[in-house]
Order: structure tokens, then C-alpha cells, then sequence
């Protein structure tokens, strides 16, 4: 019998950028059709990996700015987070690195899994975010966070 481990998964984002139609896609392997705005959800999924088996509980949260305050539900016992941003929607991947960094000042020095999902990618007409500027969006947010540790600003 696997040894069963219990993960809890934050997801956040700006409003609208599709972070419960992801948490349902993953979970139940459907397309949300409709748009009803969440103040916080939890999906649960038993998911094997190898000989191990991860009771995942997904937080689905309501959107965040750059001015939300980050409850203590979303730092304490939370094992990662899904940052998500829309393709259409410049300001939703700009709303990522002030939550990347209320994430980081939460759990200290913490090491952090965090996974940046850019979601919407079928409306590709209406784009605001070209494809060559995560790579290097992404790397300078990660290297600012290393310089910190390491204490060179």
C-alpha cells in the first residue's frame, strides 16, 4: 500500500484570468463554460506518483491586485503556488510579481515551489503578451529574489 502524502495548493492571480476553470479542468477533466466569480474554493484529487500518493487539496482563491493582502491561510501549511496570468491581460502578469513577492516576504527564506501559468492562450487575437517576454520577465524576478537572500541588492 503507497504511502499517502497530503499537499496543499495554492492558486493565484488576478480576477479573471481563469484560475477556477484550471482547478476544474485538472480535477474533474472539464471545460467550464459560464464565468461566476469565486471567493474561495478547494478541489481535492488523489494524485499517484511512482509508489506515492499525494492527497491534493487545490485552494482555487478569489482575484487578487497588487494591493491585496495575503491571508495567513494562503502562507501557513501551503506546499506551493500556481501564479496565473492571462495572455490577454498585460496587467494580470504584472499583478504576479507583487504577489510573487507578498509570497516571499510571508514564508521568509523559506524555499518556495511556485508554478507561473499563463492561461487564455486560445484567444490568441487578443494577446497583449508577446511570447518572448516571459523568458526574460521570469529569470530577473528569480534572480532579484536570489540577490536578496544572498543579501547584494
Amino acid at each position: 500500500m503507497p504511502l499517502v502524502r497530503y499537499r496543499k495548493v495554492v492558486i493565484l492571480g488576478y480576477r479573471s484570468v481563469g484560475k477556477t476553470s484550471l482547478a476544474h479542468q485538472f480535477v474533474k477533466g472539464e471545460f467550464l463554460e459560464g464565468y461566476d466569480p469565486t471567493v474561495e474554493n478547494t478541489y481535492s484529487k488523489i494524485v499517484t506518483l511512482g509508489k506515492d500518493e499525494f492527497h491534493l487539496h487545490l485552494v482555487d482563491t478569489a482575484g487578487q491586485d497588487e494591493y491585496s493582502i495575503l491571508p495567513y491561510s494562503f502562507i501557513i501549511g501551503v506546499h506551493g503556488y500556481v501564479l496565473v496570468y492571462s495572455v490577454t491581460s498585460l496587467h494580470s502578469f504584472q499583478v504576479i510579481e507583487s504577489l510573487y513577492q507578498k509570497l516571499h516576504e510571508g514564508h521568509g527564506k523559506t524555499r518556495l515551489p511556485v508554478v507561473l501559468v499563463g492561461n487564455k492562450a486560445d484567444l490568441s487575437p487578443d494577446r497583449e503578451l508577446g511570447y518572448l517576454v516571459i523568458p526574460f520577465y521570469v529569470p530577473n524576478l528569480l534572480l532579484e529574489r536570489y540577490r536578496k537572500l544572498k543579501g547584494r541588492n
